[in-house]
């Protein structure tokens, strides 16, 4: 088993990596001063790189390469914010997925080509006041009338709410209860009936837009179903490599964070001598980097064992739920290395603190990954109702 990249591989992240630090630290920090999104023009220049469809078929207009390659290219804007990696993370690993694997041909060449250029953002709306973890409980209903789909409820905690260009919406499609009535439709931006809440101001996750989603008889075209009633597994097959992206999102905001912990220690000294001549630095230098390598490579093992499919559960949630753990500890550790420096709004890491307790958060929370992983141990689902 050979753990090393391609010649290809490392050449995709030399170009990332180059570009990122290049072209995005200025970008980031006026995201996170503004809480406001990645602009349409720095969207068309990741599409002109390539990045927005890395692991997308060349028919649709992506570079038709793998999975890992996708996530290489997001941990190294991630490193940089997860804001300014937010258009790859949706791009790569976000709703588009299920459109890709499950929509119809003709939704495909509308949706997915405008996502790879730059012109359209895709983002998912799961959640519900009463629907999160029991995401089976979801209420949104969309009913089929002849040749158009109308949708009817209320979706919460959407990251991109009111900023992307269409909604893959979860939604219960027919009276058998549970998951074998949820289906998803596309709800585009525009549509009639279609409102949104208030932007929610977060206590990280500043520069990607959240807000609520209302439909009040949304209609759309029938071509825009992308599962029917009983597709919620299919649904979640998708969502698999959304925790790889998760995961590599805090993979990044880690790596930054050992990445700017190193440098300040070799630079900092007292009595007499810089800190990172002392044992106590040393271990836990040590410790933050031990998390973050075997993160990346939980990551890239779910990523490389689903080949051109998709990730297991198994694989995705033990990723997802290693990095989400890691990422706290480690920027945790590098503010305490940095003193009242880290703590200090001039430097970043107190950014990577914040952000890093998100994404334990969104997309299922780290106590969900765990009951996935003991699911998958035993071989079936457990019904946490009873």
């Amino acid at each position: 088993m050979d753990f090393r990249l391609t010649e290809e591989q490392q050449a995709l992240r030399d170009t990332a990596r180059r570009f990122a630090r290049q072209e995005l630290v200025g970008l980031a920090r006026a995201l996170e001063a503004k809480n406001e999104p990645v602009p349409a023009a720095m969207r068309r220049r990741y599409a002109a790189l390539g990045f927005l469809g890395v692991n997308m078929p060349e028919a649709y207009g992506g570079l038709g390469l793998g999975h890992l390659d996708a996530l290489l290219v997001l941990e190294e804007l991630a490193q940089v914010s997860p804001a300014v990696a937010f258009p790859v993370f949706e791009s790569a690993t976000g709703p588009v997925r299920a459109v890709l694997h499950f929509a119809s041909e003709s939704l495909r060449r509308r949706i997915l080509p405008a996502v790879v250029s730059g012109e359209k953002v895709v983002a998912v709306a799961m959640s519900e006041p009463d629907a999160g973890t029991a995401l089976t409980d979801l209420a949104t209903r969309a009913r089929v009338e002849g040749d158009t789909i109308v949708v009817d409820g209320r979706k919460r905690w959407c990251s991109g709410g009111g900023h992307a260009d269409a909604y893959v919406v979860y939604c219960r499609m027919s009276d058998a209860p549970g998951a074998a009535g949820i289906g998803a439709v596309l709800v585009e931006k525009g549509a009639k009936g279609l409102g949104f809440g208030q932007a929610e101001t977060l206590m990280g996750f500043r520069g990607i837009p959240s807000s609520d989603l209302y439909f009040d008889s949304v209609r759309v075209p029938a071509d825009n179903l992308i599962v029917p009633a009983g597709g919620f597994r299919q649904l979640m097959e998708a969502f698999d490599l959304e925790r790889c992206g998760n995961a590599t999102m805090s993979l990044a905001i880690a790596a930054a964070a050992l990445e700017e912990a190193l440098a300040y220690v070799q630079e900092r000294r007292q009595f007499g001598r810089p800190i990172v001549e002392f044992q106590a630095v040393q271990l836990k230098l040590a410790d933050m980097a031990i998390k973050v390598e075997a993160a990346r490579l939980l990551i890239w093992r779910a990523a490389q064992n689903a080949a051109d499919g998709l990730p297991s559960v198994a694989d995705s949630s033990i990723a997802k739920c290693y990095a989400n753990e890691m990422v706290r500890e480690v920027a945790a550790t590098g503010m305490q290395l940095m003193g009242g420096y880290g703590y200090s709004t001039a430097y970043r890491m107190e950014q990577r603190l914040r952000d890093a307790y998100g994404w334990g958060i969104a997309g299922g929370t780290i106590d969900v990954q765990k009951t996935n992983i003991a699911a998958a141990l035993v071989g079936r689902r457990f019904n946490q109702r009873r």
